[in-house]
């Protein structure tokens, strides 16, 4: 496991900027984020951002083109299995989780249909409890 420690500038700059957010950042406002800093081109995030995901630190949502910081970063490198994110519609929020039953559910269809998965994310578009009651 990295630690924010063993990062380069560049990298601790951009998980910086995703803890600290109140919701996913695409990689353009990170770079809007970070022009202080002196990050000057999109390659400067998408480099960072890439490692940032090889080291378990950060998700991309794919559905929203976006980043967040790891809820669990220390129990990371996939040892939680398949991660499930539930993204708000309406606020932004972002809710990570993970569960043995639907992790199981998933490696046992993928077992037996003989299919070799390399990444399975879950992102489930909704409204979130906050937002349906208000």
């Amino acid at each position: 496991m990295t630690t924010t420690q063993e990062l380069t500038k560049n990298q601790s700059l951009v998980f910086n900027a995703l803890a600290r957010a109140d919701g996913p950042l695409s990689a353009y406002t990170i770079l809007d984020q970070l022009r202080g800093d002196g990050f000057r081109a999109p390659l400067q995030v998408y480099r960072a951002l890439d490692k940032l995901l090889d080291y378990g630190m950060i998700h991309r949502l794919e559905s929203i083109n976006a980043f967040v910081a790891c809820s669990h970063p220390h129990e990371h490198h996939h040892s939680h299995g398949m991660i499930a994110f539930a993204i708000c519609d309406t606020c932004g929020q972002v809710t990570e989780f993970s569960d043995e039953i639907i992790t199981g559910r998933v490696r046992d269809w993928t077992n037996s249909n003989g299919f070799k998965q390399s990444k399975t994310t879950i992102e489930i578009r909704g409204v979130c409890g906050n937002c349906a009651s208000a």
